[in-house]
């Protein structure tokens, strides 16, 4: 074999040695929580979830490398335990689920903190509008579950402000601030797995 073959040879069995490495997680839903919180009325919150969802990652449990993060949301099962509300939320005045029936999210960068993922950076499209937005991560670990079914937890906090997003809907109190507040905090908590891998 020429010299430059192996070196070629060399080269493209360390690259696949080192990326077989990272593995690609999707995220279990029965194990895996979408909520978020937003003010109401000034005095509380109210609180909902998301039902269906979906996303995947690929990640060096040796290393905490992450990479290629994305999670697609089902605008239309957004929950918020009255039928009226999540009526009035999935249409034009909120998410307008008709027309914009995906909440999407793809990680473009991710800034680590001793070799730990502690923040993922990428572009969230909600209501057909595309902002920067920055998702904090913390890796809960990984096991083996009795099926022989790789899983990692994970929890991911952000908060938005849903006028970025054209979500402007609102009306004054006659004691003063509005109905919807403007400020936003989600949380994912849950499981990762790794498809098809048991013993």
């Amino acid at each position: 074999m020429r010299p430059q073959r192996i070196a070629t040879s060399l080269l493209l069995t360390a690259f696949f040695a080192t990326s077989a490495q990272a593995a690609k997680f999707q995220i279990d839903p029965a194990h895996t929580s979408i909520t978020f919180k937003v003010p109401h009325m000034v005095i509380s919150k109210v609180k909902g979830r998301f039902e269906k969802f979906e996303g995947s990652f690929e990640f060096d449990e040796k290393s905490q490398k992450l990479d290629t993060v994305s999670v697609k949301i089902q605008a239309d099962s957004i929950n918020t335990n009255q039928a009226d509300r999540d009526k009035h939320l999935k249409s034009p005045d909120f998410l307008d689920v008709a027309k914009f029936p995906t909440i999407d999210f793809k990680g473009t960068k991710v800034i680590y903190d001793s070799a730990k993922p502690k923040e993922v950076q990428g572009k969230l499209t909600i209501h057909g509008i595309t902002k920067d937005a920055t998702l904090e991560v913390e890796y809960k670990g990984a096991v083996t579950d009795p099926m022989g079914v790789r899983r990692i937890g994970f929890e991911i906090e952000t908060k938005l402000n849903r006028k970025d997003f054209g979500l402007i809907w609102n009306k004054a109190l006659e004691t003063g601030g509005v109905v919807v507040g403007d400020n936003i905090e989600v949380e994912i908590e849950g499981e990762a797995i790794l498809p098809g891998k048991t013993k």
